[in-house]
């Protein structure tokens, strides 16, 4: 059995409000669903998230500071 891996890998230059308002969206459709939906050309993925999640938040401070967010389940 394959596999087909979808992978998105976006960056964006964002003022942070919009930053903070992609944010907000992802955060309420994981409140409000059990998926999120994303958009690659033309392939629309929708993954299903389960009630529980791993939250990841690390944070580096140095030439360029970063901030990275990750669920894993």
């Amino acid at each position: 059995m394959t596999v087909d891996l979808f992978e998105l890998d976006q960056t964006q230059r964002l003022r942070r409000e919009e930053a903070a308002a992609k944010l907000h969206a992802l955060a309420d459709a994981l409140a409000r669903h059990n998926s999120v939906e994303f958009i690659k050309g033309d392939n629309r993925i929708t993954v299903d998230v389960p009630d529980e999640v791993e939250l990841s938040v690390e944070i580096e401070i140095g030439e360029e500071n970063e901030l990275e967010i990750e669920l894993r389940w």
